[in-house]
């Protein structure tokens, strides 16, 4: 619902401090599983209706907060982050705080429509109208929601990515021309408080050639890479001479070859993956 770790923690722990604040007051709650989806259903509504305003002035490219996983991690919990892959979150981005809140309750999790109109307080038969709607808008976007891969794909996946930074990190631009699409795309998250792009990169060569960039420059001031699975997709986490996050990448894979590139250097949407780093950081403003 928020794209943020942070405030979906906030989120729950409201929840949870609501039912014990209606159970102190005398209310019998029988299904605590019901009351708490609906109480975070609806503090994410109204969460989505004053994070709209924020988005309309954010400054270049939004991503959504990195989900990491270790590729050697725990199986179940990379599965669980492949259903918020960033190219999924962001095309939720689309739809209305209500359509969001349908859509995830319906298509992610599974509720029966009963169960939806019960959570977000709206009528059985609109909330069918409401899902087909969110659902239809998402196919515009050109994503479905994501499976987990089959494990099989998930190593091709891994090997792939291994490949791909391998290239980047020893500056072998032709490697990278091989394992990007020629209409592949970079998306940078800098939030106006890190070094990032403007706007979307498209093309192999442009792709290929930043990122080369990225990885000479860091290569001279001891940058370290970490490969990860970030949102159920192929990734990695970069690190300064001391430990601390500078950003993360998540590689979009299909037909054998990178589509996209997205990188995450904002440090507002870091700092839960650890100590974040200074050296992308820009100055702050007067």
């Amino acid at each position: 619902m928020t794209g943020s770790v942070g405030d979906a923690e906030d989120l729950v722990q409201d929840a949870y401090l609501g039912m014990t604040k209606a159970r102190q007051a005398g209310t019998v709650i029988a299904d605590q599983k019901a009351y708490l989806a609906a109480a975070v259903t609806r503090l994410g509504i109204n969460y989505l209706n004053s994070a709209r305003v924020r988005r309309e002035t954010y400054v270049g490219d939004w991503l959504p907060e990195p989900v990491v996983v270790a590729f050697d991690g725990p199986a179940e919990q990379a599965e669980l982050a492949d259903s918020l892959s960033m190219a999924f979150l962001v095309l939720l981005e689309a739809l209305s705080p209500v359509e969001r809140a349908v859509f995830m309750l319906r298509e992610v999790f599974g509720y029966d429509y009963p169960a939806v109109a019960r959570i977000t307080g709206k009528s059985e038969a609109n909330c069918r109208q409401i899902f087909s709607r969110a659902r239809a808008r998402i196919a515009v976007g050109g994503q479905a929601r994501e499976t987990a891969p089959a494990p099989a794909r998930r190593a091709e996946s891994e090997a792939l990515a291994r490949q791909f930074f391998e290239a980047a990190t020893g500056g072998d631009m032709d490697a990278l021309l091989v394992m990007l699409a020629p209409d592949a795309v970079f998306h940078g998250d800098g939030g106006g408080k890190a070094q990032a792009i403007g706007k979307p990169l498209a093309g192999g060569l442009p792709v290929a050639r930043l990122i080369s960039g990225i990885f000479r420059r860091g290569a001279g001031i001891g940058i370290s890479l970490r490969l990860a699975w970030v949102n159920g997709q192929p990734g990695a986490v970069t690190y300064d001479p001391d430990g601390r996050v500078i950003n993360v990448f998540a590689l979009d894979i299909a037909d054998g070859i990178v589509q996209t590139v997205r990188s995450v250097v904002n440090p507002d949407k870091l700092g839960h993956l650890g100590p974040v780093s200074d050296l992308a950081r820009l100055p702050e403003k007067d």
